[in-house]
C-alpha cells in the first residue's frame, strides 16, 4: 500500500517544466461571510443570581446595565453548580459529564466521568469558530485541565491553544491571588516572575491582555471577526479589591444580607423577573447551609462581615469597569453593536466560606475527617488588611445567601442557588429590541445552549463530522428564537442534573431535586418535587400531592445519569481522593538546579503532603556576607521558607497567616549544606529540624501541616517569588534572591502518614478485597 500522494493532484491550475508553461491557481481561503459579528463570552466566577444591576443588585455596573438596557436578560438561565462542568458545558454544548467533567479538574478517581479531558471528538466552540474563519482568543480562568496535568512537562492537550484558541493569557487552576497570580501562563508556557508590580491587579492584566489581542488582529485585519473568551477568576475566593474599589463601598453593607435580601428581591420583581406572587423563601436554615439573622450577631462581627461584603462588591464593580474598556474598545474600532457580548457566571453564589466567613482562605478550605480540636478555619487578621495582599478571605455563606437572592442554597447544590445565575446578551445590530420588549425572557435555558445560539447568531451550523470524523452529537438547543420574540416558547423543555450526589430533574416547570448529605443512601426518600410555574422560588414541596410525577421525573433521571456518563454517584468511599496509579512518580524525590523556574503547584504539593520529607540545600560558596532565600514553598496563605539574614540561617513557616520562625544560628562561611527535616506527627502536624553539614542547629514546631490547596505556590530555589511566605521579610527585601552560590535543592519525601487521604482510601479497598 502505497501512503506517497501525487503532489500534483487536485491542483486547479496547469504545470509545466516553467512558468512560462504553467497556470497558477491558489486555493480558497477559509474567511467568514461578510458582516460576520463579532463574539465575547464574559464568564464570572461563583458570582450568584443577584450580584449586578440588570438583576437587582445595589452594586455600581454601568456597563451591563448598558448591555441590558439594548440587549436580553435571560431571568430562567440554568448552568451547572461547579466551575470546571459548567465550562465544560458551555464550551462543547454537551452535558458535562459526557465530556468527563463530574467534578472540579482537581480529582481523577479513575472514571469515564472523571476523565478531565475534552475529547478529539467533541469540538469546542474555539474550533468551530476557528475552523469557520474566526481569530480566537482566551483571556483568565481555564480549568479545564487536571491540576496533575497544568505543569510545563505534561503534553498541552487539554490546554487552550490545543481547544481551538489562537492565544491565551491566564491562570490554568481554578482559582488564585488577584494580586499575585501563582502560575501565569501565556500561550504553552508557563510565566517565569519574580515579582509584580505593586499596583498589579490580575483583573486588570486579563483585561489589558484581551484589548491588546483585539487591537493587535485589527491592526493586521479590518475585517477578521474574532472570539473572545473572557473567563474571570473573580469573584472567587480568596476576595481581594484593589484599595479604591474597596474604598467605594465602605458602609454599604451594615444593614446586613436579611436587607440586602429584601431590597435586592424588590428590584427583581420590578423589573419583571418573576410573575406576581412569587416569595422570598426565609433565610437557610439546613443544618450545614444555616445562616443566623444579621441582628442576633455582635457589633464586632457585623464590622467583620460586612467588610467582607464590601471586598466583594469591589470586586463586581472592578470586572464592570474592565468590561467597560473592553466595550469602549470596540466602540473606538467602530464594532461595538456587530458584537455578541455574552455576560454569564458559571454557577451560582458559594456557601464555602462557613457560617464566619475567614480570613484563611486555605485553613477553611481542608475537608479532612481526621482535622484535631485546635485546627483554626479563621486566622486572625487586622481588619486593615481583609481584601489586600496580606490576606485571603472569604465572606460567610449569609453573604452567599443573599447574593443568591431569591433562591435558596449555594454553589454546590443543585437547587436554584446553586444553579440560577445572571444572563445578559447584547447584539445591537442583530438583536434590535422591539418597542415594548422589556428585554426580560423567563423562559428555561441551560448552559449547554449557549453554544448553538452563538452559531446560529453567527450564521453557521455544527458539523456533523471534522477532519473526516464523526463528532459526538450536542445536548444544547439553540434559543434565538427567544431572544427575538419574548413569546416563544423555551427550546430546553427538559435536563438532568448531578453534582456530588446532589441531583435535579426539570420537565416543563417541574423540579424534581434532592440536597444529598455525603456519605448517605442515594434512595427516593431524597427527592422533593417544585412546581416553578408557581412557586419559582422553590419553598413549597409538593412531593407528597404528586407520587406519580416524582416515581415518573426520578426514573427520567436515572435514565439519563445511564445516558451521559453521571455512575459511580459519590459517597463516602473516598474515592476522589484516589489518583491515577503512574502519578505516584510525582512522590519520587526531586533535585532542582540552581536557576530552575519555579515548580508547579501541584507537582510541589506532591512531595510534602501527608508526609514527612527533607529538603537539602547544597551551597557551592557561602560568604560572610551572602544573604538571601535558599528555598521557599508557598505564598501569604501558607508555605515555609528558609533563608540566611545578617549571617544568621532562618526558617519561617506561615500557617496559615500565622507565622512562627526558628532561628537556626550563624551560618558560617563555608557551610556547604543545610537540611530541613520535617517529621509528620499525630493531629496532622509537622515538626522540624534544622541542621548544617549535618549537625543540629534550631527546632520549629509542632505546628499544623499544609494540606488541601496549600501551599498554593510552588517550589522556588533561591528566591521567594510572587506571593511572599513572610510579608516582614518581603517587606525588608522583596524577593530576597540569594547572593552566595546554590548549587541545588533537593526534595526527599518519605512514606505518607496514617491519615493520608490516599492511603487510607487504598487500605480499606484492600481490605474489602480481603474480606470478599
Amino acid at each position: 500500500m502505497t501512503t506517497r500522494r501525487d503532489p500534483y493532484e487536485g491542483f486547479a491550475g496547469t504545470v509545466g517544466r516553467t512558468f512560462r508553461e504553467s497556470t497558477a491557481a491558489w486555493p480558497a481561503r477559509q474567511r467568514p461571510r461578510e458582516g460576520a459579528p463579532n463574539i465575547v463570552v464574559v464568564l464570572i466566577d461563583d458570582m450568584g443570581y443577584s450580584d449586578i444591576g440588570p438583576f437587582g443588585s445595589e452594586i455600581p455596573t454601568p456597563t451591563l446595565d448598558r448591555l441590558a438596557a439594548n440587549g436580553v436578560r435571560l431571568a430562567n438561565y440554568h448552568t451547572m453548580p461547579l466551575c470546571s462542568p459548567a465550562r465544560a458545558a458551555l464550551l462543547t454544548g454537551l452535558n458535562p459529564h459526557r465530556v468527563g467533567y463530574s467534578f472540579v479538574a482537581n480529582a481523577d478517581p479513575g472514571f469515564p466521568g472523571y476523565g478531565m479531558e475534552v475529547a478529539g471528538d467533541i469540538p469546542t466552540l474555539a474550533e468551530l469558530l476557528h475552523d469557520n474563519g474566526y481569530a480566537t482568543y482566551a483571556v483568565g480562568k481555564w480549568h479545564l485541565t487536571r491540576d496533575s496535568a497544568s505543569n510545563p512537562a505534561d503534553n498541552r492537550v487539554n490546554w487552550p491553544l490545543q481547544k481551538g484558541f489562537d492565544q491565551y493569557y491566564g491562570v490554568l487552576e481554578g482559582l488564585t491571588s488577584l494580586f499575585h497570580p501563582h502560575q501565569l501562563v501565556r500561550d504553552n508556557s508557563p510565566l517565569a516572575i519574580d515579582e509584580f508590580p505593586d499596583d498589579y491587579y490580575y483583573t486588570d492584566d486579563i483585561t489589558d491582555q484581551a484589548i491588546a489581542m483585539v487591537k493587535s488582529l485589527r491592526a493586521h485585519d479590518a475585517d477578521k471577526p474574532f472570539f473572545l473568551y473572557l473567563a474571570h477568576n473573580a469573584v472567587h475566593g480568596p476576595l481581594q479589591a484593589k484599595p479604591a474599589d474597596l474604598a467605594r463601598h465602605r458602609g454599604r453593607y451594615d444593614q446586613g444580607w436579611d436587607e440586602l435580601r429584601r431590597t435586592r428581591f424588590a428590584r427583581q420583581l420590578a423589573a419583571g423577573h418573576f410573575p406576581e406572587g412569587t416569595r422570598l423563601p426565609e433565610r437557610n436554615s439546613e443544618a450545614g447551609y444555616d445562616v443566623e439573622p444579621w441582628e442576633t450577631l455582635t457589633e464586632g462581627q457585623q464590622r467583620l462581615y460586612a467588610r467582607y461584603m464590601e471586598v466583594y462588591a469591589a470586586m463586581v464593580d472592578n470586572v464592570d469597569q474592565n468590561l467597560g474598556r473592553l466595550t469602549d474598545t470596540l466602540a473606538a474600532l467602530g464594532e461595538l453593536d456587530n458584537t455578541i457580548i455574552v455576560f454569564t457566571s458559571d454557577n451560582g453564589g458559594t456557601g464555602e466560606g462557613g457560617p464566619e466567613g475567614t480570613r484563611s482562605y486555605f485553613s477553611r478550605f481542608v475537608h479532612h475527617p481526621g482535622l484535631p480540636a485546635d485546627w483554626d478555619p479563621d486566622v486572625a487578621r487586622e481588619i486593615e488588611l481583609i481584601g489586600g495582599p496580606q490576606s485571603l478571605v472569604h465572606y460567610p455563606r449569609g453573604w452567599g445567601m443573599a447574593s443568591n437572592t431569591p433562591f435558596r442554597f449555594y454553589k454546590g447544590q443543585t437547587y436554584a442557588g446553586g444553579v440560577r445565575v445572571p444572563f445578559v446578551l447584547s447584539w445591537p445590530a442583530g438583536l434590535p429590541r422591539a418597542e415594548g420588549d422589556t428585554g426580560v425572557r423567563p423562559q428555561y435555558q441551560y448552559v449547554t445552549d449557549i453554544l448553538p445560539t452563538l452559531l446560529e447568531l453567527a450564521s453557521l451550523e455544527r458539523p456533523e463530522t471534522r477532519h473526516g470524523k464523526p463528532v459526538q452529537e450536542p445536548d444544547g438547543i439553540g434559543f434565538a428564537d427567544v431572544l427575538r420574540d419574548p413569546g416563544s416558547d423555551s427550546t430546553h423543555p427538559e435536563q438532568y442534573c448531578e453534582m456530588t450526589g446532589n441531583r435535579s430533574c426539570y420537565r416543563d416547570g417541574w423540579k424534581l431535586v434532592t440536597l444529598h448529605r455525603p456519605g448517605s443512601p442515594y434512595d427516593d426518600g431524597e427527592w422533593a418535587l417544585y412546581d416553578l410555574s408557581a412557586d419559582p422560588t422553590e419553598i413549597d414541596d409538593v412531593s407528597a400531592q404528586h407520587p406519580a410525577l416524582v416515581k415518573e421525573l426520578s426514573e427520567a433521571w436515572e435514565n439519563a445519569a445511564w445516558r451521559n456518563g453521571v455512575f459511580p454517584l459519590a459517597d463516602g468511599s473516598g474515592a476522589l481522593a484516589l489518583r491515577h496509579p503512574e502519578d505516584a512518580r510525582l512522590r519520587r524525590p526531586v533535585t532542582l538546579l540552581a536557576g530552575t523556574p519555579e515548580l508547579e503547584r501541584y507537582r510541589s504539593s506532591r512531595l510534602i503532603s501527608f508526609r514527612s520529607f527533607d529538603i537539602v540545600a547544597e551551597l557551592a560558596e557561602h560568604g560572610a556576607a551572602d544573604q538571601g532565600v535558599l528555598v521557599s514553598h508557598g505564598d501569604q496563605g501558607g508555605g515555609y521558607s528558609l533563608y540566611v539574614e545578617e549571617g544568621r540561617l532562618r526558617f519561617v513557616y506561615n500557617e496559615y497567616g500565622k507565622l512562627y520562625e526558628a532561628d537556626g544560628g550563624p551560618l558560617a562561611p563555608g557551610a556547604r549544606t543545610v537540611t530541613v527535616e520535617a517529621t509528620a506527627v499525630a493531629d496532622l502536624k509537622w515538626e522540624f529540624r534544622l541542621l548544617v553539614d549535618g549537625a543540629e542547629t534550631g527546632r520549629l514546631g509542632p505546628v499544623h501541616q499544609l494540606i488541601g490547596m496549600a501551599p498554593f505556590q510552588g517550589i522556588s530555589v533561591g528566591i521567594d517569588r510572587k506571593s511572599p511566605v513572610s510579608w516582614p521579610l518581603f517587606e525588608r527585601h522583596r524577593s530576597f534572591r540569594y547572593t552566595g552560590t546554590l548549587h541545588a535543592v533537593t526534595y526527599v519525601p518519605g512514606e505518607p502518614a496514617p491519615y493520608d487521604p490516599e492511603t487510607v482510601v487504598q487500605a480499606l479497598r484492600e481490605a474489602a478485597a480481603a474480606f470478599e
